[in-house]
């Protein structure tokens, strides 16, 4: 086996987040690469408060943040007007959203539903038929209790609400769903399911042999799974707009926004797209990077479902549903200092907050998907990016 030429990462072993061990690791880095590395040696971060988010800390990338809005939501946990930092480094994404909530507002604003809530992990189970497999999972249905309350046993937030079963060959999946409070959940879940596994082992009668996560949890994947049962936060943004409003607003008429609505869901669909919208990724990661999310749940998040009406008298209805949308107000990357002011600014940090903040991400979507779209048809999705989107001397 061959060993690196070139040295490890220096730690320290007494406390590996402080500044001396941070500043060791930039001089360090400058060494071996001949970077300059100012800018990443300027933040505000206190190495101290990074620990459990990242490891060999040397510096910070700093991400622009744009403020969009005035946003109007009527949700049921997000309710007024909001201002939106949208953390990018492509032009013309922050004006665009922006000109998408003036257009939502214009229109009486934004409804959003939190429809339900659910993490998962999915271990497999063994055996050495398909008839074993089939008879442990009748057992598994009438131990349920007894399995939630292992699981549950190792946490005061996770709550198992059900355990989808599925049947491959000689082994059964079985899917756990967890409530997680204002948690993403991922790790929690994880640990209850251990618990709830190793439970099962013990009491099955003829023994069971499993590997905790069989791959259909999806973790940082997205699935049709996930689409069709939710993971995350199943969330619904919509609006009904005035076709007057959008012609004014956006020089486009909602009988053809609704022709081009037609053609790009059968261009989604022949491309096999796990999105038959505009862009939901770039709103939701811009948010994600502000508010201190785990950036690759995008993944899984920017799938959605766009659903759209013309009325008889020409208004527009207009609906995203994002059915696996992974979001926290407490833990992680949100009380880091800077993600922890936009999660404030938006009323979101904190327990309780969650929903809150998937109906102002949902809203979001739906504005940029609004005005996107708007810009393709009107002819001036190119000349925009043109003239806001090009970072020349």
């Amino acid at each position: 086996m061959a060993t690196p030429k070139k040295p490890p990462v220096p730690r320290a072993k007494a406390d590996d987040y402080s500044e001396d061990a941070a500043q060791a690791r930039r001089d360090f880095a400058r060494e071996q690469t001949g970077a300059d590395l100012t800018h990443a040696s300027h933040y505000s971060i206190d190495p101290a408060s990074v620990r459990g988010n990242v490891e060999n800390f040397f510096g910070a990338a700093q991400v622009p943040i744009g403020l969009a809005g005035p946003l109007l939501i009527h949700g049921e946990h997000a309710r007024g007007e909001f201002y939106v930092p949208l953390a990018t480094t492509e032009g013309t994404l922050v004006a665009s959203y922006n000109r998408g909530m003036r257009l939502l507002a214009a229109s009486g604003g934004v409804k959003t539903t939190v429809v339900e809530q659910f993490m998962q992990r999915a271990p497999v189970f063994f055996f050495e038929d398909a008839r074993r497999a089939r008879e442990f999972g009748a057992w598994v249905e009438s131990h349920l209790d007894d399995i939630r309350r292992a699981a549950e046993a190792t946490s005061r937030i996770a709550k198992l609400s059900h355990i989808e079963q599925y049947a491959v060959g000689p082994m059964r999946y079985l899917r756990f769903n967890y409530t997680t409070g204002d948690a993403a959940g991922q790790n929690m879940v994880g640990k209850a399911t251990f618990a709830a596994c190793e439970w099962i082992k013990s009491e099955y009668p003829e023994g069971a042999r499993y590997t905790l996560s069989g791959g259909i949890d999806t973790d940082k994947k997205h699935s049709q799974l996930n689409t069709l049962h939710s993971r995350g936060r199943r969330v619904i943004a919509e609006a009904m707009i005035p076709r007057e409003t959008i012609r004014e607003m956006m020089g486009v008429d909602t009988n053809t926004m609704f022709r081009a609505r037609q053609a790009s869901n059968a261009g989604a669909m022949l491309a096999g797209s796990v999105n038959n919208g505009a862009h939901a990724a770039n709103g939701i990661t811009a948010l994600f990077i502000a508010t201190g999310q785990d950036v690759a749940n995008v993944a899984e998040s920017h799938a959605a479902i766009v659903y759209t009406q013309l009325q008889d008298n020409g208004d527009y209805y207009w609906s995203i549903t994002l059915p696996s949308l992974i979001v926290a107000t407490y833990g992680g990357g949100t009380g880091l200092a800077t993600q922890r002011e936009m999660l404030e600014m938006l009323g979101c940090y904190g327990p309780g907050k969650s929903d809150k903040l998937a109906e102002i991400i949902a809203a979001t979507v739906l504005a940029g998907e609004t005005s996107l779209s708007s810009a393709v048809l009107a002819g001036d999705w190119v000349s925009s990016h043109e003239e806001l989107g090009r970072n020349r001397p």
